[in-house]
This record gives structure tokens, sequence and C-alpha cells, in this order.
């Protein structure tokens, strides 16, 4: 009877330790899964090449290994892939080496024609890109012709997704004109896809007299990648188109992208260089102006 007792009493207590074991281990991957998702709301820091345009023209490889060592988390190309345009793997390997990602790419429509369709996607897949923004289209403020951008939009949208990738809109100044009771650019985001991305230049939405956190808001999910960058109001003194001495209200925005706009990537650009600054110095001083923006948040 002491035996037979004595193995129940052993069944029971092995039960007991693999029922806690397993609760325990319930509740350390429900706190991991809830960290990764915390910080897969985290949106990255990535930079506009264009900012930096004849650098990279005369020196590819050097300059984006000098952002690289700012602390970028990636790129965003605008046409220019140095000695790599045939030879996406090698840039990959390039980028790789850097710690960089591609954030994403500004191309013109005629790049995703039937024409060049395929060879533009396979080019943006092997570098590891899956947003593909048009950065300017002169039909978007054209009352006669923007029903087309949208058309186009919408139907690369859905070719684009079965490949992986998404196609997004970035405004100028001029989108935000008047159109049909609102503007532009209201008309091109009521009426695309919710896979069309909605790549807000807060400069420009800014220099256009509205607010960039009321753009985040309005639509929800949208401003996948957002360009910070400052272009300062005609009738503004005093100030200087750099991350943090301008007049926009970081802090609101960061919040409206990071908890409205389902924002993936914060893209600086730099496209005005005050006070006889270099390129890349003037690049180095918005993201350390957006960093001390990000760094009050934690």
């Amino acid at each position: 009877m002491k035996l037979a007792s004595y193995k129940a009493r052993l069944i029971m207590l092995m039960g007991a330790i693999v029922i806690t074991a397993t609760l325990g281990g319930c509740g350390q991957n429900e706190s991991h899964k809830g960290i990764d998702d915390t910080q897969d709301i985290e949106p990255q820091v990535s930079v506009q090449l264009w900012s930096v345009k004849d650098e990279v023209k005369r020196d590819f490889e050097g300059t984006l290994t000098v952002l690289a060592d700012m602390g970028f988390d990636g790129v965003e190309f605008a046409g220019d892939f140095g000695d790599y345009q045939q030879r996406p793997k090698e840039l990959k390997a390039f980028l790789d080496g850097l710690g960089l990602k591609v954030s994403g790419a500004h191309l013109p429509f005629d790049k995703l024609d039937d024409a060049h369709f395929y060879e533009t996607v396979a080019f943006y897949q092997a570098i590891g890109c899956d947003t593909l923004i048009v950065p300017y289209d002169a039909r978007a403020f054209d009352s006669q012709q923007v029903k087309n951008v949208v058309a186009d939009l919408n139907r690369l949208a859905a070719k684009l997704a079965p490949k992986g990738l998404k196609i997004g809109y970035h405004n100028h100044e001029k989108e935000f004109d008047q159109y049909q009771q609102s503007t532009y650019w209201d008309y091109i985001a009521s009426n695309t896809d919710e896979n069309v991305v909605l790549q807000q230049d807060v400069g420009w939405t800014t220099y256009a007299g509205k607010d960039p956190v009321e753009y985040v808001q309005r639509y929800p999910g949208r401003t996948l990648t957002t360009h910070y960058k400052v272009k300062l109001p005609d009738d503004v003194q005093g100030k200087l188109p750099l991350i943090g001495q301008d007049t926009i209200d970081w802090s609101s925005l960061i919040e409206a992208n990071m908890t409205v706009g389902g924002t993936q990537w914060l893209v600086v650009e730099q496209e005005e260089y005050p006070n006889n600054l270099k390129p890349l110095e003037a690049v180095k001083l918005s993201k350390q102006g957006l960093e001390t923006y990000l760094d009050a948040r934690e």
C-alpha cells in the first residue's frame, strides 16, 4: 500500500510540474509576443537619397557608408544605384553589409508600364524593396487628368500585390490646391484602394498651408512611409529648414504616425542646406533633430 501510495503521489507531482511549466511557458510566450507587437509598430528612420544626390553620383558606396554611420536604418532610392544598376543582388549584399534596409524607392509611372514592369519588379524584389512611390505627376493636380492618376494607382496596386509590392504617391504643394470641395490630395486618397500608400511629404504639406498631423489622422493606416522634411512657408522668419529648428509640431506628428498612420518608416529628406551646410551635414543635423523628438517619447 505504501509503494502504491508513493507512486500515486509521484504521478500527481509530475503532472503538477508539467502543468506549471506549460502555464509558465504560455505566459512567457504571450509576454514576448506583446513585446514583438509593440516593436513592430515602431517606425524606423530612413533617408531619401535625393537629399545627397550629388554625393551619391560622385561616390555611391562612400556616401551610403557615411549615412549608415549616422545611424540610419534604411535608405529610400531615387533612381541612382551607382555601379549596381544591373547588379541588384550585389547591391543587396552591399546594403546588408552596412546594416541598411530599403525603405522604398521613388520611380515614375513609366517604369511600371507593360514594357518595363517585370524588369522593374525583379530589380526591387532583389534589393528587398517592397514599396514603390511615384514622386511626382503633373496629372495629379490637373482637373482633367487626376482621375487617370487614380486609375493608374489602383491598377498597379492590384498588379503589384501578388508580387509582394505596394504602390504609392508622394505629394508636393500643388496636390493641396482646391478640387471638388476639398483638394486633389483628398480626391486621390479617397478614390484609391486602401493598399495605395499615401506618402505624405510634411514639408510640402506645411508649405501649402495644411496641417500634416490632420492629414495623417484623416486617412488612418495609409501613411506607411512619411517624408520628414522642412519646407518653410514664405512668410516665416527666424527659422531654418532643419528638423527641430522649424515650425512643425514634430511631437504630435510622430504620435499620429505611430498611433494612426500605420507608419513603418520616417524618411528624412533634405532639399535645402542653410548656412552653407554641405548636404551630408544638413542631413545629419535633421536626423539629430528627429532623434531628439523620438527620444522624448521613451
